[in-house]
């Protein structure tokens, strides 16, 4: 978790806050740092989320706005 965090440009105890949802809603700027330390694109990390979404929907993007 530590080299996680420190490649990510966040600290070890936020990392731990965000994985025990202490901080429930992160900013995206720290999930997009994080889901790339990890090799997680964007598009599936969103997928994860809303399993339900269809790529291309019109309805997706309205959702991200």
């Amino acid at each position: 978790m530590l080299e996680v965090a420190i490649a990510a440009g966040v600290s070890p105890e936020t990392l731990r806050k965000i994985e025990t949802g202490r901080i429930a809603t992160p900013s995206f700027a720290t999930i997009a740092a994080v889901a790339g330390v990890v090799g997680l694109s964007l598009d599936a990390l969103w997928a994860e989320v809303h399993p339900t979404a269809v790529t291309g929907d019109s309805r997706v993007g309205a959702a991200r706005s």
